[in-house]
């Protein structure tokens, strides 16, 4: 087969063969076509769409381009989930040991920042010592023994969308709705999971725009994962306003563990519960409790020893990472915030180093925003509304500009 012939093809809209599908998959994979060949592909299949079927054989090439997870016969269920990205959206961090509290195996496999929107590996990266490159073994055995692992892809766990997803976040094609089922389905599949929850964000801060776009990706993956003999449930949440009054990596990690000592955002702890109950046995009121007795804190702890990271840094996170110049931002007019716009948010953070405009930046642990207000909250003129987390002086006050760009004060 010709890959230049089979970019030409999807670029005119024409639907691509199995045969066709796996054979560019494999060939990037093994490094025969090129990254500008795949990010010419990927931007033919963001203008042009896949069909269903198409979307199933990209699904499943990526997933066949690797391993996958084999539990013993005595494993227990295996649950995972699943966010298509948002704005200080941090939920994995109290989700993947609150499920472990429930008596299910979670072999969380996660990317890293994505547009906009924050990763959780480089979350896990700002506590000091964290290693998210475990092998297959090394997570298989904690599993086994704490009943959680949160991990990236390995080299040898669908490659394909691994070098896929570096391509998507630098060549402007994330939102594109068979690329994202693919990629999440592909990692979500290698696991070999019972049981899977979708959180599909959707508004300003999310790659989905709409609700009624976010109902069309969400019932791909469902109906994708449900044909592979995965439970697929489907959740959608507004991303609006940020969730939780945090966005930056070090400062969403100090909101997480508030999370998991029974605090923290309402927003926050709630939509943590929401996703658990999807794929637990335990009723909510349990599942709160585990959060409120320090159970849920424990495994954490557990998680966080298990992969090299410091656990005493939990009890004093804030202190962990701090910022050279922290400013407070002022309401500009005494009312009630109308409006936290998350993808205006989100940008600002990125701007101070939050996030990644190319593959191969880093990410700045220390930088972003936090004491963000909620959209209903009255304010009063002059006193802090949010506080900015920067490298320079002139860096907070471009980023405290954009901030209220994207607030409203009625």
């Amino acid at each position: 087969m010709h890959a230049p012939s089979i970019i030409e093809r999807k670029r005119d809209g024409k639907e691509l063969d199995e045969s066709e599908i796996r054979f560019f998959v494999r060939a990037f994979t093994l490094g025969d076509v090129p990254d500008y060949q795949m990010s010419a592909f990927a931007m033919a299949v963001y203008f042009r769409g896949m069909s269903p079927g198409e979307t199933v054989a990209l699904t499943l090439a990526m997933l066949d381009s690797g391993v996958r997870f084999t539990w013993p016969e005595s494993a227990p269920r295996v649950v995972d989930k699943h966010s298509t990205g948002g704005v200080g959206d941090k939920v994995s961090l109290v989700l993947a040991p609150l499920l472990a509290c429930d008596g299910s195996w979670v072999p969380m496999i996660s990317g890293r920042g994505l547009g906009i929107t924050g990763g959780t590996l480089d979350k896990l990266e700002s506590i000091p010592g964290f290693r998210v490159g475990l092998s297959m073994e090394e997570a298989l055995a904690q599993i086994e023994r704490i009943g959680v692992a949160m991990m990236g892809q390995t080299s040898s766990i669908c490659p394909a969308d691994r070098k896929l997803y570096a391509l998507r976040d630098v060549t402007a094609t994330v939102p594109s709705r068979p690329l994202i089922v693919a990629s999440i389905l592909s990692k979500k599949l290698a696991e070999s999971l019972d049981d899977l929850v979708l959180d599909v964000k959707y508004g300003s801060g999310a790659f989905m725009k709409t609700r009624e776009e976010a109902v069309l990706l969400g019932e791909a993956m469902r109906e994708v994962g449900n044909s592979m003999g995965v439970v697929t449930r489907v959740l959608y949440h507004a991303m609006d306003e940020p969730t939780g009054r945090a966005v930056g990596n070090a400062l969403e990690v100090a909101e997480a563990i508030a999370c998991l000592q029974g605090g923290g955002p309402e927003d926050l702890r709630n939509l943590v519960l929401d996703l658990a109950l999807e794929v637990s046995r335990s009723e909510r009121k349990q599942l709160a409790e585990y959060l409120d007795d320090g159970t849920a804190l424990l495994r954490f702890r557990e998680l966080v020893e298990a992969q090299g990271g410091d656990a005493t840094a939990i009890d004093r996170f804030d202190e962990v990472h701090v910022a050279p110049v922290i400013r407070e931002i002022p309401a500009p007019m005494s009312g009630v915030v109308t409006r936290v716009d998350a993808e205006t948010v989100g940008r600002a953070a990125n701007g101070l180093g939050a996030g990644r405009s190319r593959a191969e930046d880093p990410v700045d642990h220390a930088v972003g925003f936090d004491c963000l207000p909620k959209v209903g909250e009255e304010v009063v003129a002059g006193e802090t509304l949010a506080r900015v987390h920067a490298r320079s002086t002139k860096e907070a006050s471009e980023a405290m500009e954009r901030f209220l760009a994207g607030l409203s004060v009625e």
